[in-house]
């Protein structure tokens, strides 16, 4: 979408319906079908209804996270259907993007995620500090050597990197016994915590994964023996403040800040703390079906976090059937808390190589949970870097292509 663009309030969803079929913004024309189910018929448009470009978004949000959207998709939505301090919210938050999205735009964020870790990443950019306020922190901090260390952990860290990454957890753990763990403390953690692995000299550790894949010891040895590559020291310090700057190298909004967003805890179809008739818009992205392993791949942020939580909390869907019935369950708890006339924009990507149509079991699904089905987003890009490096073609398993079910709740 043009930076310049006015916001366009959509009060009434079939406004929607025009401009998707008229969309030119990217030179390509709408391409419109129509599905049909038992009691329904859904229009399906499919374009390229925002930029396919890499790190187009505002720069707080390259913070890597598996299986997150870019940051284009929730700003689609809420350019069109909020106002300021209308309440936007993401029942599986993630790294915070839709929240982030919402905030820029004057909005209030409210967000959850089964996984604690999912706070840690997003309550810093939603209330970021100064570079100042960071750099001057470091400085102040003393890190402690540690009296024991895991040795294991020597596959990914120089001694002296895990050092002083011990020296951090047990900094973070002494402000928060005595009561100081501010938001300065927080950016810290979250930057540190997005630094430990990764493929090149910005990170931490030796040669490994992308950052939002720890592998484990076993196969970090073995691509130690392959590259035969040894860890070098890795300047903690040094790093964070890097990472920092860029973070925070986009200008924020004057009101960026707020400090009334909310983030949650608990399992997204039972989210009592969140009022009903409360949200104006929900953007989100659910556990696809057994494919991606939230626990498994972030063992390593935490560990460093001191973040623990029990698998069994993190939805591991393996049934389509199952993940129906969980999907039921989450939009009936999602029309307690829309407002009426409220809307939900749900994201499934594109999975099994696009044998199964995970979008239509939500078409259902929210049916099913009492919400009004209004039309089916298909966001179709050219390849991206991610794709290519993965060896990955256009529009398979979901890394570029975005399939989104419009719903409402009746007004």
């Amino acid at each position: 979408m043009p930076k310049n663009r006015s916001r366009t309030i959509l009060n009434d969803p079939s406004e929607l319906h025009y401009e998707l079929r008229s969309f030119f913004e990217f030179n390509r024309f709408t391409g419109t079908e129509e599905r049909h189910f038992a009691d329904l018929r859904i229009a399906v448009y499919e374009n390229e209804f925002w930029t396919s470009k890499q790190r187009d978004g505002h720069s707080l949000h390259e913070v890597s996270y598996r299986a997150c959207y870019k940051p284009q998709l929730p700003g689609f939505f809420i350019e069109r259907f909020c106002d300021t301090d209308d309440v936007v919210y993401d029942p599986f938050m993630g790294r915070g993007t839709t929240l982030i999205e919402a905030q820029l735009r004057g909005c209030r964020a409210i967000g959850n995620d089964a996984n604690p870790l999912s706070s840690v990443l997003a309550a810093p950019r939603l209330n970021p500090p100064t570079i100042q306020m960071v750099e001057q922190r470091l400085k102040e901090v003393r890190l402690s050597l540690p009296k024991k260390i895991d040795a294991d952990l020597l596959v990914f860290f120089s001694p002296e990197t895990l050092d002083e990454l011990y020296g951090w957890r047990s900094y973070f753990r002494n402000r928060k016994r005595k009561g100081l763990f501010d938001k300065v403390d927080a950016w810290i953690q979250m930057v540190a915590c997005n630094r430990l692995t990764g493929h090149s000299k910005g990170f931490f550790s030796v040669y490994t994964l992308p950052p939002n894949q720890a592998t484990s010891l076993e196969a970090q040895r073995r691509i130690n023996e392959k590259r035969k590559q040894v860890p070098k020291y890795r300047d903690t310090k040094a790093l964070i403040l890097k990472k920092t700057k860029q973070l925070l190298r986009h200008t924020l909004p004057p009101k960026y800040g707020r400090e009334d967003f909310d983030l949650v805890c608990e399992s997204a179809d039972s989210t009592h703390s969140i009022p009903a008739d409360s949200v104006k818009l929900v953007v989100t992205s659910p556990p696809f079906l057994d494919t991606v392993d939230y626990v498994g791949d972030n063992w390593l942020r935490m560990w460093f976090c001191d973040v623990k939580i029990d698998p069994k909390r993190i939805w591991q869907i393996k049934s389509l059937e199952d993940w129906v019935a969980r999907m039921t369950d989450v939009f009936r708890e999602l029309k307690r808390v829309l407002q009426p006339g409220g809307i939900v924009a749900f994201e499934v990507g594109e999975v099994r190589n696009g044998v199964l149509l995970l979008e239509n079991e939500v078409v259902k699904a929210g049916f099913e949970a009492g919400l009004v089905p209004e039309c089916i987003m298909i966001n179709s890009q050219n390849f991206t870097k991610t794709a290519n490096c993965w060896g990955v073609s256009n529009n398979k398993k979901g890394t570029n292509s975005n399939r989104i079910v419009i719903l409402k709740k009746q007004g």
